[in-house]
Parts: C-alpha cells; sequence; structure tokens
C-alpha cells in the first residue's frame, strides 16, 4: 500500500493545486494528500496538511502532528519530527545530511555524505517562506522562523527568530 501511495502522490495528487486557500473543491485533494501521509509517514497526525509540490522521498523517518502543513514546494528530509499545529510555508527546506569536508586530499563531491541529524520542530510553530533549516536543529515549542532565514542553531520555545544565520529578534511571550 505504501508504494501504491507513493506513486499515486508523485504522478498525480503531487501536481494538483495547492490547497492552503480552503476552497471547497479542492478538499478531496487535501484528504487525498493527507491520506498519502497516513500510508507513507512512520507517524502522520489528524487533519495533516500535505500541499502542492511537497518533496518527502519514501516518507520513512517522518512523523508529523495533527493540524499540521508540508508547505508548497517544500523538501523535507529524514528523519524529522513536527509537532502539532506547524505552519509551514511556501519553498522550505529542511536539511538532515550534508557533504562530507573532513579530508582535503579528496573532492569534496567524492567524499560521500554525513550521517543523518535527526531535526525536531515543536508544536504551534510557524516557519516562513523559504526558510531553511540546517541537519540537527531543535526548533522549541510557539516558535516563529522569519521567512528567508538560514537556521543553523537550537531555536529557543517562543521565540522569533530570523536572517542568514537565524537569530533571536525577541520572545513571543515577554
Amino acid at each position: 500500500m505504501k508504494k501504491l501511495a507513493l506513486f499515486l502522490y508523485y504522478i498525480l495528487l503531487r501536481h494538483l493545486p495547492a490547497t492552503n486557500n480552503g476552497s471547497a473543491m479542492l478538499r478531496p485533494v487535501r484528504r487525498m494528500r493527507s491520506w498519502v501521509g497516513n500510508k507513507v509517514f512512520d507517524s502522520c497526525g489528524d487533519n495533516v496538511n500535505i500541499e502542492r509540490g511537497a518533496y518527502f522521498g519514501n516518507g520513512s523517518g517522518i512523523s508529523i502532528g495533527n493540524n499540521s502543513c508540508l508547505g508548497v514546494n517544500c523538501i523535507v528530509g529524514t528523519p524529522v519530527d513536527i509537532g502539532d499545529h506547524v505552519i509551514m510555508g511556501p519553498d522550505v527546506i529542511i536539511y538532515t545530511v550534508n557533504h562530507e569536508t573532513s579530508r582535503t586530499d579528496i573532492p569534496i563531491g567524492d567524499q560521500g555524505m554525513t550521517e543523518p541529524r535527526k531535526v525536531m520542530i515543536g508544536s504551534d510553530v510557524w516557519i516562513g517562506a523559504r526558510t531553511i533549516i540546517l541537519p540537527g536543529v531543535n526548533v522549541g515549542n510557539g516558535s516563529v522562523i522569519a521567512a528567508g532565514s538560514v537556521v543553523s542553531h537550537n531555536v529557543p520555545e517562543y521565540s522569533i527568530v530570523g536572517g542568514v544565520p537565524a537569530k533571536v529578534i525577541k520572545y513571543r511571550n515577554q
């Protein structure tokens, strides 16, 4: 069933219109994409929205909570845990691996990849458009990541971060 769900998603459902505008006509598309998440992700909560163009490989290593979404054209590496009520803007990239660069006697392209480092995104998080989250980062509950940010370090709970590299701008609970 997992292979069928992946085939259906990447051949058809990935290319159907975005459903984030709330159009009643597109509710069946949203339900079908959510069905795919339930079949291919390690864990998939209720009311998950997988938007147009989202790429998540074969889905193994991904856990996503209730009422969360994968944004339009996002790329999600594995392993990754996404909490409840996570809003993801378009073109977000979550990396979990990188190129190995430790040796100088071998070209970087020939050194292979690092071991995957899990990304953990807490609950009630808003990730702005075109954000890049690097391997091993933990994003705390209630955080906001400004559009266009590169997140290379852990994000404290209830913080608003932005920039390249992302830095704390302020805290939501102060």
